[in-house]
């Protein structure tokens, strides 16, 4: 399963890198406008991510609503690195921008995928990935897990080529279950990630075994 970072930050991108934890990374709106950048710095700050990660993609999400202007502001984002993955929210005019996009061979991501029948249109239209948001179906109390296995299964069932991005991770439990399900990838904050490190049993294993060694060989 490939590990991708949900950031904009350079410097957590370059923590994830070190730690060999870097698949790839996906942006957002939000996440853009967390960085102390301004609105003339967006295009140069995403080229900026592309050159930290070795290989990957790197989802840039448009904000266009309208086909024509998702076109337009696609076919920028998407001239400034090989890298980049057009993110397109799942509505009917994205539906049509992933289909341009596709006759076109350009990778796209279709995002705030909420539902198997969303994922099955993303899908046909020639998505190269689909985000559904586990955590925030968690929020208003359906399993989002349960969403993720019967994207899977359709996927499987059509031998559909869309990858499964699985977004809003929110815990590590989250992403166990993904890898149990067998998708694609996840994304998810580095700190996250980085849980999946940690046991008390270890921290404990190890103190053990540092003061018994103390006290032979001190």
């Amino acid at each position: 399963m490939k590990f991708f970072i949900d950031t904009a930050n350079l410097e957590e991108l370059k923590k994830a890198k070190k730690l060999g934890l870097l698949d790839g990374v996906t942006t957002n709106p939000s996440l853009i406008a967390k960085e102390s950048i301004q609105k003339n710095q967006i295009y140069e700050h995403y080229i900026s991510i592309c050159n930290i990660i070795n290989k990957g993609d790197v989802s840039a999400e448009i904000i266009s609503t309208n086909y024509k202007d998702m076109i337009e502001e696609g076919k920028k984002i998407a001239s400034l690195n090989p890298k980049i993955v057009i993110k397109i929210p799942i509505t009917k005019d994205g539906l049509q921008a992933i289909q341009y996009f596709y006759k076109k061979k350009i990778k796209t991501n279709c995002t705030l995928i909420f539902s198997s029948t969303q994922a099955i249109l993303a899908a046909k239209s020639g998505s190269t990935y689909v985000s559904p948001f586990i955590g925030r179906l968690d929020d208003i109390k359906y399993n989002g897990l349960n969403l993720i296995k019967e994207i899977k299964l359709i996927f499987d069932n059509y031998h559909f080529n869309t990858k499964i991005l699985a977004a809003s991770i929110r815990n590590s439990l989250h992403i166990i279950e993904c890898s149990k399900i067998g998708i694609y990838a996840i994304t998810t904050p580095l700190k996250i990630l980085c849980s999946l490190l940690y046991h008390p049993l270890t921290n404990l294993g190890l103190d053990i075994f540092l003061k018994d060694y103390k006290k032979k060989f001190n």
